[in-house]
Order: structure tokens, then sequence, then C-alpha cells
């Protein structure tokens, strides 16, 4: 579909730090990541999702898919969110937006909202394919309110619909 655009990020949490993208979907044991771009650090909808995606990681694991949050905080606030949940999956600090930015994060209010992430920017799940010499971007969800954002299972079905389509 689209080609992703490749970032490097400084990560709180497991894998390596900083991650680049495009290295890290060239794993030949990866066939998809998820990336999760998160609204802010105080988010509990944000919170909610990570801890939830966390608890059951091994089902992505077993679809050979990698989920990587993108908190658009500081590495300090990024690693305070590690220290409360121990994610199992890289937790990527993009403290000046660019990366949020590139992958075209919605925001609301306008002005306001770009200037205060609690109140502008919304949730954002990418899937990529990262089986193809170039990894490509298969789906996007682009919350329009801070709850609308894909479910596990959801997430879950994207990537067994892809796997199909592949065969």
């Amino acid at each position: 579909m689209t080609e992703l655009t490749d970032f490097e990020l400084p990560n709180a949490a497991a894998g390596p730090d900083p991650l680049r993208l495009r290295e890290y979907a060239s794993d030949p044991d990866r066939d998809a990541i998820v990336l999760l771009f998160q609204r802010d650090y105080h988010c509990p909808k944000c919170r909610e999702q990570v801890q939830t995606v966390a608890s059951r990681y091994d089902e992505f694991v077993d679809r050979r898919t990698a989920v990587i949050s993108i908190l658009p905080e500081s590495i300090e606030q990024a690693t305070r969110w590690n220290d409360q949940y121990d994610l199992p999956f890289p937790l990527l600090a993009d403290e000046s937006k660019t990366t949020s930015d590139q992958y075209d994060q919605p925001t609301r209010f306008g002005a306001l909202g770009s200037l205060h992430d609690m109140v502008g920017r919304m949730p954002e799940a990418v899937l990529i394919d990262a089986t193809g010499q170039e990894p490509t971007i298969e789906y996007v969800h682009r919350g329009k309110l801070p709850a609308d954002r894909p479910t596990v299972d959801d997430l879950l079905e994207r990537i067994d619909a892809l796997v199909s389509a592949r065969v």
C-alpha cells in the first residue's frame, strides 16, 4: 500500500535504544509491526491501551508481530510510564512530535490543540507489513476522540487478515 516513513527515536522499554523503524522491521523473525501513537503521558485511555496490549502481547508474538508505542513526550516521561508498566515492547519518546506529525497523527482544536497534546492530539494505530523488501503501511486508524482507538481484538483481526491476504 504505502511505503513507511523511517524514524529513529529513544526507547524507554524493551528492544533497541534508539530504535530505528526500518532496521527494526528488517528482522526476519518479524512479519508485521503495529505502531500505537499515544495522546500524552496523562491520557488514561493510552495507559489502558498499553497495559492491555502488554497483557496480551503473546498473541502478537504468536503472529510474528511487534508492537511499538510512541509517546509524544520526553524520554524521562516515557521512562516513568515504563517504570509503572514494565512493557514487553518498545516505548518510544517523540518529544518533538516530528514522527507523530510525519504519520499524520490527528489533532483537534486547531492552534490550541497543537499547543497542548492533552486537548488536541488523538490516538492513531498503524499496521506495517514487514515481509517485503520494503515495509509497507497496510492499515491506519486515526482516532477522532480520545477513546477512538482499535481494541486488541481489532488489531489481531487486522493482522490475521494481512496474513491471509499474503497466502
